[in-house]
């Protein structure tokens, strides 16, 4: 089974990881566009055009499924990538983890990209899964950027410029930017408040993840054998190895560790 991921960077990384611990033997291959990220100050135009790109490079590899794993590409991309692509090629869209942040009948609040926030695609998700529910969008500036690059202080300085904005009352955080899943328990620490019950954070990636797998109709094996496992890394086009900065968060070096397994191995 060879599963694609595709993004404007790393922030693939989650959904990526989270595909590997359901089905350990599965190739991925992930592509990105660092020669263009990132995508979110682009005219929803020019964001389409290097979605197209990226992916067709990913399906030129014959992944049984591709995963957009980026918010900001699944608002403005994804009808031109499933017109494009399927139904040969199944699509999965990143949805903000909105409607199980509404569950919880409380006030939350949506850290996003400023190209996400206030979208019309985002407030129509807020008017479907949490009418009447006290909720509020914080613009994540350069937060996304900061962990593209690993960047401890710019990524200190972005969450503490959000975390500012968010209600004092709020106990759930719904991460709607793929990235910002890679700092998770930064944020966690940063908008908690002593005496308010733990936060609560709810991302995407499993759930993409798993839809991945109904859509072709895999089920979960975690302890199925390696037999299928590889890693394929393309970047704006041309295949690589994982970008540096990657490598900062557990979910780089995750699937690094399977690269390096199989590099390992004896030829047969």
């Amino acid at each position: 089974m060879k599963i694609a991921l595709m993004d404007s960077g790393i922030g693939l990384l989650p959904a990526a990881a989270a595909v590997r611990r359901l089905r350990p033997d599965a190739h991925l291959v992930i592509s990105s566009d660092p020669d263009g990220m990132p995508w979110g100050p682009r005219t929803p135009e020019d964001l389409t055009r290097r979605a197209l790109a990226v992916a067709e490079a990913a399906a030129e590899h014959r992944p049984d499924a591709l995963i957009v794993g980026c918010n900001t590409a699944s608002v403005h991309a994804l009808p031109a990538l499933r017109a494009l692509l399927e139904p040969e090629l199944p699509v999965i869209g990143t949805v903000p983890a909105i409607k199980p942040a509404a569950a919880s009948g409380g006030p939350f609040t949506i850290w996003a990209t400023p190209a996400t926030t206030g979208s019309p695609y985002q407030r129509g998700l807020i008017e479907e899964f949490a009418d009447g529910l006290p909720v509020s969008e914080v613009p994540c500036w350069g937060l996304a950027e900061a962990v593209e690059h690993a960047d401890d202080a710019a990524i200190d300085a972005a969450i503490a410029a959000a975390a500012a904005l968010t209600p004092d009352d709020v106990t759930t955080v719904v991460l709607g930017c793929t990235h910002y899943e890679l700092v998770a328990e930064r944020i966690r620490a940063a908008v908690q408040k002593p005496g308010r019950p733990p936060l609560v954070l709810h991302g995407s990636a499993g759930a993409v993840a798993a839809q991945a797998l109904r859509r072709i109709g895999e089920l979960p094996a975690p302890d199925a054998e390696w037999t299928e496992a590889g890693l394929t890394v393309i970047l704006s086009g041309r295949e690589g190895a994982l970008p540096a900065p990657a490598l900062a968060y557990e979910e780089g070096r995750l699937l690094q560790a399977v690269g390096a397994t199989l590099a390992a191995q004896p030829e047969k």
